[in-house]
């Protein structure tokens, strides 16, 4: 049933512009731009995307998330 979908990970920042600025200049990682506004992606090798979005109440996360978009749960 997943085995197609193109799982994707993601996490929460409480400034975004640092954020951006740490892993594009610090890291010399690719960053993208995404069209909902509010987050970017991180381009990492092996053609991977790891969105980082703002999150006004953000706590630094304890786990890990992995995300499957489906046609229908």
């Amino acid at each position: 049933m997943l085995t197609d979908s193109p799982a994707f990970s993601g996490f929460s920042v409480d400034d975004l512009d640092r954020a951006r600025t740490f892993y594009e200049q610090t890291l010399g990682l690719r960053v993208g731009d995404v069209e909902m506004g509010n987050m970017f992606q991180l381009n990492l090798g092996g053609g991977t995307d790891v969105f980082v979005y703002a999150k006004d109440d953000h706590v630094p996360a304890t786990f890990t998330v992995l995300n499957f978009p489906v046609a229908d749960v």
